[in-house]
């Protein structure tokens, strides 16, 4: 690792201050940004690392009438066993319980988590190697390479990559909305590849918290090569609407959370053996798998249809 100068923010306005030019990085569990920074991925080293963990209140879980407020700063662990979010908002507890290995969920953030970068390979290649077009090339080579673990829902503005975060189905099923130190984004619009940025943020914007809609009944399900400890190949998170209506949102398929129209149209008479059985092949139906990765299609078919069917069972 290069050398960077490194300071303590008392405040997430303080710390989007500092993030101002560009030149500096945030840290709070460390369980991404360090790999990274060690790894010299990034087209340019930070300058200094600015750490939040120490903000105070950020790591709060509280209702607030028919939602939650759930700090960037809560943990992994900490928002995977409250009672409050296993009551309200099973699947965002489900998921944070699936999310890497214990120790690293002691230690990362659900805000952490959020925004951490794609685990594509040509991205995360040390030295900038593979110069793709979220570093300001002109293509993806994921596109004709090696893509056994990228989209086979198409590209995002040319990029291929796949969704890491097991958080973010979930907040997009649930219709959170993420809140920064300048404004509030709808979960669905949040995750979006921005050069290296997996999400929409800004140079000076910081997550402060998670504004999430209660959805007793909703579900997650999540397929990974080591179960224990493993990034999604496919995950799946489906939650119930106040109006009675589902939505479906799948992950590790897309550069983004994947919300199935397709799917969630076949569900509007209601759930039983049959909807869901269409629903799962209708959230299929629209997929464009690569080369490599066409076993990731029926991943995601048995992931909507075993997640779909929890949620049925729960009632």
């Amino acid at each position: 690792m290069k050398h960077f100068k490194h300071m303590q923010a008392s405040s997430a306005k303080e710390a989007a201050n500092q993030t101002k030019n560009g030149a500096s990085v945030l840290i709070a569990g460390g369980t991404d940004i360090l790999g990274t920074l060690k790894d010299e991925i990034l087209p340019t080293y930070p300058e200094t690392v600015v750490d939040i963990k120490t903000i105070e209140g950020m790591d709060e879980i509280k209702e607030d009438g028919n939602a939650l407020r759930i700090g960037a700063l809560a943990t992994l662990a900490q928002v995977a066993e409250s009672e409050t979010v296993k009551n309200g908002c099973p699947v965002l507890a489900e998921a944070c319980a699936r999310a890497a290995s214990p120790t690293i969920r002691h230690m990362g953030t659900i805000g952490g988590n959020a925004c951490q970068m794609h685990r594509c390979w040509y991205f995360r290649t040390p030295d900038d190697r593979f110069h793709c077009i979220r570093k300001g090339g002109d293509w993806c080579p994921a596109r004709i390479g090696d893509n056994r673990y990228h989209s086979i829902y198409g590209d995002q503005d040319g990029c291929y990559a796949s969704s890491s975060h097991d958080t973010a189905p979930a907040l997009a099923a649930l219709g959170a909305t993420v809140v920064t130190t300048n404004r509030e984004v709808p979960a669905e619009e949040f995750f979006r590849a921005s050069g290296t940025r997996s999400n929409v943020l800004e140079d000076g914007e910081v997550v402060t918290e998670f504004k999430v809609p209660k959805a007793p009944k909703s579900a997650f399900q999540k397929f990974a090569l080591r179960k224990s400890i493993d990034f999604p190949l496919v995950n799946c998170a489906v939650a119930q609407q106040e109006d009675g209506s589902v939505r479906v949102v799948l992950g590790g398929v897309y550069p983004a959370p994947w919300r199935s129209a397709e799917a969630e149209a076949e569900l509007s008479r209601g759930i039983d053996a049959v909807s869901v059985e269409r629903a799962a092949d209708a959230a299929v139906s629209v997929c464009k798998p690569l080369g490599k990765n066409g076993y990731k299609v029926e991943i995601a078919r048995t992931m909507v249809k075993r997640t779909l069917l929890e949620l049925a069972e729960r009632g």
